[in-house]
């Protein structure tokens, strides 16, 4: 009888699962601005807002923040025109509760590294390395929106909850916190990509680049910066990477005639926002 039971047990939870991941896929499903794509994320705001936070103010602990240049001048200005762009696309659609528990900051940090990225809850830092590239002011909006957007859109987010799912078994971040704080920060890092000295970057996949894209030309036309600045800077890219040592920037964001392609299709929508 014994093994009658859980011969049971076992057949009716093969059963009951699907439901339940069903469920969970039901429950947590959000949509990402401007391009409605559904996607999954069982991560709470004010938790993964909480870990970021830490993760933040740790990186720059650990990490020469430049102040006082024009460089880093440029980074405040930019990063302050791309979140107003932000806030006011967001309170326009009748979704600005999802910005809520953002604090934002952004940070020029002393790295040769031709490199950028933006955390939850908008911590953004822009290392030095990048600047020859960006060329201008423009230029730096279109890194800065391209990465606000990975973070508005939560694709770092989503990309973790995927591998908490498949790792952790869909364990709640809080009690993977408490449980397993080790893997789950590596989780947390990989998943933000938060530079290479921390651990291996994951790179979004090319659904996540191409909204990317498209919510940051979008931003930075809004900031009233022209979007086509987006095909020369990302055609720039594109050269660095012909060298021995490719960018770590496009490690983990591919650049390539594609890329342009599509940037250049996208160019008209963007270009109302901008003339506007």
């Amino acid at each position: 009888m014994k093994m009658i039971f859980k011969s049971g047990f076992r057949i009716s939870l093969m059963k009951i699962l699907p439901v339940i991941f069903i469920a969970v896929f039901l429950f947590s499903c959000a949509t990402v601005p401007l391009t409605g794509r559904k996607q999954v994320n069982i991560i709470p705001d004010s938790e993964i807002h909480a870990m970021s936070f830490a993760q933040y103010d740790e990186f720059l602990k650990s990490n020469r923040v430049v102040e006082g240049t024009d460089d880093a001048g440029m980074v405040k200005h930019v990063g302050k025109r791309i979140r107003e762009a932000v806030e006011r696309y967001f309170a326009r659609e009748g979704i600005s509760s999802r910005l809520s528990g953002y604090n934002w900051e952004f940070n020029l940090v002393d790295n040769s590294q031709v490199n950028a990225w933006c955390m939850p809850g908008g911590k953004v830092v822009i290392y030095s390395g990048i600047l020859p590239v960006t060329e201008t002011e423009e230029g730096l909006a279109v890194v800065m929106g391209h990465e606000i957007a990975h973070a508005v859109a939560e694709h770092g987010s989503e990309r973790m909850s995927h591998q908490m799912m498949t790792q952790l078994g869909g364990m709640a971040l809080s009690k993977a916190l408490e449980e397993k704080p080790e893997k789950t920060k590596a989780l947390f890092m990989t998943a933000f990509g938060i530079g290479t000295q921390i651990g291996a970057m994951l790179p979004y996949s090319r659904l996540h680049e191409s909204e990317a894209d498209h919510l940051g030309l979008i931003f930075m036309a809004m900031a009233g910066y022209n979007p086509r600045e987006a095909v020369s800077f990302w055609k720039r890219m594109a050269a660095e990477k012909s060298g021995a040592a490719p960018p770590e920037f496009l490690s983990t964001h591919p650049s390539d005639e594609k890329r342009v392609e599509d940037l250049n299709k996208l160019l008209p929508e963007a270009l109302k926002y901008y003339d506007k």
